[in-house]
């Protein structure tokens, strides 16, 4: 029995990880196009329909009592998405999945300097196993120009921000239902973009583009594209919270680092290409770094 529901969780995680590498590829293949504030948005507009038809259907019930937390999760949580979706645009599919998934190695210290939690020496060297990774993808992709530096210190910061959120969700998931965790971070998603392109409407900030920006048009050739953004996100976002409703989360952890295998398939096929031997390498220590935090896990 338990093989069983192990096989249904693993077998949810790895839809789940197609889901969101799919999510990526269509903001891949929309880049020259559309702008990644937009993207955030379209994202967030598919998805927080089936939230609240959710919530029609089964009331939500439950203790609350920290908004302000809830409010920093949908904040955190967008800027995050701000950030990856301008990743792609910049710096190609399978790094910037790369750079998002190394948010445990932040994730763990963030623990342990809020929480008091302790690491044992076991994950402190998969925490260092993680920064190496990071470097061996960063150093050599971003000395070539101040502009990829900072392309590639956006990308870092998203993992900050993802390490953040899910964080910020240890301290919710207690008291709030789930779905008013995500419907926090899908309101937020519609909310916080609709101002930055307003903005953008109004002034041109060059070195805020990520932040700010105008309007792009929308082409009838986009919009299949965008609708199946929107509903790979939320097939991810389902399957994922599916996979972790078995036990052994840290074997199911573990392979949600396939995210990044499908990534590289759709970014090559998308026209990226292979990543350098360096990038695999830090791709590698990555995926190593998260397999182990995942194993290592407080059950």
């Amino acid at each position: 029995m338990k093989e069983v529901a192990l096989r249904k969780g693993l077998w949810y995680m790895l839809v789940a990880s197609f889901s969101f590498a799919l999510t990526g590829a269509c903001a891949r293949y929309l880049r020259n196009d559309i702008n990644p504030i937009q993207l955030v948005l379209f994202r967030n507009v598919i998805g927080v329909g089936f939230i609240f038809w959710s919530v029609y259907r089964k009331p939500i019930v439950q203790t609350g009592g920290k908004l302000g937390l809830l409010i920093f999760r949908g904040f955190i949580g967008t800027l995050a998405l701000y950030t990856f979706f301008y990743g792609i645009s910049k710096i190609g599919l399978a790094i910037s999945i790369t750079y998002q998934q190394s948010y445990p190695i932040f994730l763990s210290i963030m623990a342990a300097w809020w929480f008091g939690e302790r690491l044992k020496i076991k994950e402190w060297a998969a925490v260092i196993i993680g920064f190496v990774g990071i470097f061996l993808i960063f150093i050599p992709s971003a000395d070539t120009s101040s502009l990829l530096l900072r392309n590639h210190l956006i990308g870092v910061s998203n993992a900050v921000m993802t390490g953040l959120a899910y964080l910020s969700i240890r301290g919710l998931s207690a008291i709030y239902d789930q779905r008013s965790i995500i419907l926090s971070f899908m309101l937020s998603g519609i909310i916080l973009p609709i101002i930055s392109l307003g903005l953008g409407e109004c002034m041109q900030v060059q070195s805020l583009d990520f932040l700010i920006n105008t309007v792009d048009p929308i082409k009838y050739s986009h919009i299949p594209v965008i609708v199946l953004l929107g509903v790979a996100a939320l097939i991810g976002q389902l399957f994922l919270t599916k996979a972790f409703s078995y036990q052994k989360t840290g074997v199911i952890a573990a392979v949600g680092y396939s995210n990044i295998v499908f990534s590289i398939l759709f970014g090559v096929i998308l026209g990226d290409g292979l990543p350098d031997v360096y990038s695999f390498g830090g791709i590698g220590l990555i995926i190593l770094c998260g397999v182990l935090i995942s194993f290592g896990q407080r059950r």
